[in-house]
């Protein structure tokens, strides 16, 4: 009988476990936000290593604690007026030029970041529209906080020594110094921009001010949930209720990390961590504007973009290999973050029979040599995270930065006029000087990089390595080199485990963009192959520019249904271009309608710009749905007023729709050329150098009449882009005719 019941309990026992282990939530539960208040009570050791983090400091109230700023009366002298903070009672306050031109007060709401410069918010718009919770309009102050050398500095936005207008956009006040438009979604937890086109109103919402717990693990009330239930086993299908970042694939925590550190347009307002980055973002090339030709970084690009191309992200190193997940911080100090990882034969790296330096001198530091760095925002250094070897070899040939010169060339600063030198104190300076034209100091640069490279050879005689970059196939195909296309074609089709994904894509697209008929054919073939990634799918769509539209229709048609987002988003704005929509039968443009739903959802993501909605405007008329386009351009131009190119298209499509008689609509459409031209003035002596803005603005004084004006801009324009053949074209066309012939009517479809 005892045995009888040992064995009954045991089976009840048993029975009850694996029901508390099978038992599961329901499969459509979906998990919401519950703020890291309910994470701390639990996990506080991770949370005091939080305290104080970049993310903890990621956005803030401004309070006596965060500012930090001097607002004791201090003022700021910058383009020609004087700005000052001050306090009005417990409201930290900035005098300032404002959205009219007039001085005025402002009140500092927010404050953004800690180390090394502190920013700061004001608030805009908040009317009995704006809901409790909801946050208006956000725009960033450029006046700045230095938090490392305690002074205020005014942040310019690159390459722009001038005043800015008022309603220039690069303006504090400005669209590219808005808080929702440029900042918000990496410096929140679930932030929701709420922009409404209509009133042009905010309404944003995040459940947290800054980057907290949430924003890395994902929603976290059914973690919750399962850790309070007092069962014995977490939920079979679902785990901890919260993204696995830990598992043996790395991709789960780069890609959880990656939209918030790359520089990306954004797909969707749906990621969540864990998701496929690519479904949700379209990481930026290398294009020429952000990174060199051998994928060293130039503009501020945020990390992902430089660490995809290194080894060691092809060797499956993660984040936190290097970094402590929660306070951000270095896990080790000095070389002992590389070398705890590459120890190897002893004192094969970190000694000077390798990096040829002094012990404990700068040369002698690993990151120095290997990540090499560059200032953003004037004060903040950032790292380049490609980890790669110092190839000065490249630098000679291609031009190029290397670390080795990126000390050594100050070695000639005595060489500069003494009145010049404090303005090369770093490499950048040297490069940015360089680029703008400057002989001497390209000169001193390439003079130090042969140095470099004769060193190396020095040092390392026949052991140097220097290995085929794919620099030699980008810097040889926008050079224009012989035999370049077929090195960067190579590029594009090489499948190995170590060429980036991120530069095969840049290969393809380069490709594209010169108008070699093989570029066709490749992208045919990666398109096809749906193992490939999918950044280099979806470039591949650029491929098929110059193809015949049927070829386009049989490649792109089955691809609208393609596993990956970012390549159905390609495929479907390809097959609406007007002259393969037109070749469609009435159930494939139903198809290519229903695909660009993804794309109208796009662009609704960046509806606060003008350029979503012109963009959209453009897919509508090329599908022939005019009152589509027409309201769209229509809130392009309420969105942005400042902007071009809407009036000017708009104007195009009312032209047409004149011809059929609608005699309002070529009223319309010359008011609107009339509204175009100023601002089209003003771009073009804001970018004299720009050889597009140039050449449309010399088509819309063509239109308006002003030919020798109009020649004037269009001869601007070949001079500047002399490999462009429309410019050349529309130089001689207008010269023909201003000198043989009046101009036959105006052809307004020419404008777009």
């Amino acid at each position: 009988m005892f045995l009888w019941v040992i064995a009954g309990l045991t089976l009840l026992v048993g029975s009850a476990v694996f029901a508390d282990y099978w038992r599961t939530l329901p499969p459509d539960v979906v998990a919401t936000y519950v703020g890291r208040e309910s994470c701390v009570d639990c996990h506080r050791a991770e949370a005091e290593l939080y305290r104080g983090s970049d993310h903890d400091c990621a956005m803030d109230l401004a309070t006596d604690e965060t500012v930090l700023g001097d607002f004791n009366d201090a003022t700021l002298e910058h383009d020609s007026m004087v700005s000052r903070m001050f306090r009005d009672g417990q409201k930290f306050m900035v005098h300032t030029e404002g959205e009219t031109g007039q001085m005025e007060d402002f009140e500092v709401k927010y404050v953004f970041g800690d180390k090394p410069l502190k920013q700061y918010m004001v608030e805009f718009d908040r009317d009995e529209s704006t809901m409790p919770g909801e946050i208006p309009r956000v725009q960033v102050l450029r006046i700045t906080w230095d938090t490392e050398a305690k002074r205020w500095y005014y942040l310019r936005p690159p390459d722009v020594t001038d005043k800015l207008a008022p309603d220039d956009p690069l303006h504090w006040t400005g669209i590219a110094q808005r808080w929702q438009t440029m900042c918000a979604y990496c410096h929140s937890t679930d932030l929701k921009t709420g922009y409404d086109p209509a009133t042009q109103r905010y309404h944003t919402t995040f459940s947290e001010i800054d980057v907290s717990c949430e924003a890395c693990h994902g929603p976290g009330s059914l973690h919750v949930e399962l850790a309070q239930s007092r069962r014995l086993f977490w939920d079979r299908k679902i785990g901890y209720g919260l993204t696995r970042l830990k598992g043996d694939d790395p991709q789960a925590q780069l890609q959880s990390c990656a939209p918030c550190h790359s520089r990306r347009g954004q797909l969707t307002d749906a990621f969540l961590p864990g998701d496929k980055y690519h479904d949700h973002f379209s990481l930026e090339l290398l294009q020429p504007e952000i990174y060199y030709d051998d994928g060293q970084i130039k503009d501020e690009v945020y990390v992902y973009g430089s660490f995809t191309q290194s080894l060691m992200y092809h060797k499956g190193i993660r984040c936190t290999d290097c970094h402590d997940p929660h306070s951000l911080k270095l896990k080790a100090t000095g070389n002992e973050t590389c070398t705890s990882c590459h120890q190897h034969p002893a004192g094969k790296y970190d000694v000077p029979s390798h990096h040829h330096h002094a012990v404990g001198s700068e040369g002698a530091q690993c990151v120095n040599c290997h990540m090499p760095g560059r200032y953003y925002m004037d004060v903040d250094f950032r790292r380049d995270h490609s980890l790669r070897v110092p190839r000065p070899d490249i630098s000679v040939d291609h031009g190029t930065p290397n670390a080795c010169s990126s000390c050594h060339v100050q070695d000639r600063i005595e060489r500069l006029p003494a009145e010049v030198r404090d303005s090369f104190s770093n490499y950048a300076n040297w490069l940015d000087a360089a680029e703008r034209g400057d002989g001497q100091i390209a000169e001193l640069i390439q003079e130090t990089d042969r140095w470099c490279d004769d060193a190396c050879n020095r040092w390392y005689g026949d052991q140097r390595k220097v290995p085929p970059h794919y620099a030699e196939a980008i810097a040889g195909l926008r050079r224009g080199d012989p035999g370049s296309v077929e090195n960067a074609l190579s590029l594009a089709l090489r499948r190995d485990e170590i060429t980036p994904a991120l530069v095969r894509a840049t290969a393809i697209d380069n490709l594209a963009g010169s108008g070699d008929p093989k570029a066709a054919a490749a992208a045919i073939q990666l398109l096809r192959d749906a193992s490939d990634h999918p950044l280099v799918r979806a470039r591949s769509v650029r491929g098929l520019d110059s193809a015949d539209p049927s070829v386009v229709k049989r490649v792109l048609l089955p691809q609208l249904t393609d596993a990956s987002r970012l390549v159905r988003i390609e495929v479907s704005q390809r097959l609406a271009s007007a002259e393969v929509y037109s070749s469609l039968t009435a159930s494939e443009r139903t198809q290519v309608d229903l695909a660009l739903r993804e794309v109208e959802e796009m662009l609704h993501v960046a509806s606060d710009r003008a350029g979503a909605h012109l963009q959209w405007a453009m897919l509508c008329e090329q599908r022939d749905k005019v009152p589509q386009a027409i309201a769209a351009y229509e809130t392009a131009m309420r969105v942005e007023p400042g902007m071009v190119g809407a009036r000017t298209n708009l104007a195009a499509l009312l032209e047409r729709l004149a011809e059929r008689g609608d005699t309002r609509a070529a009223a319309r459409a010359r008011a609107l050329r009339e509204e175009e031209l100023p601002l089209l003035a003003r771009d073009s002596a804001l970018a004299p150098d720009n050889p597009a803005l140039r050449y449309r603005y010399g088509l819309a004084l063509y239109l308006s009449g002003d030919h020798s004006a109009a020649l004037e801009q269009l001869e601007a324009a070949a001079k500047l882009a002399p490999e462009v053949p429309d410019y050349a074209v529309a130089v001689e066309l207008l010269r023909e005719k201003m000198g043989q012939a009046p101009p036959p009517a105006a052809n307004a479809d020419d404008v777009k």
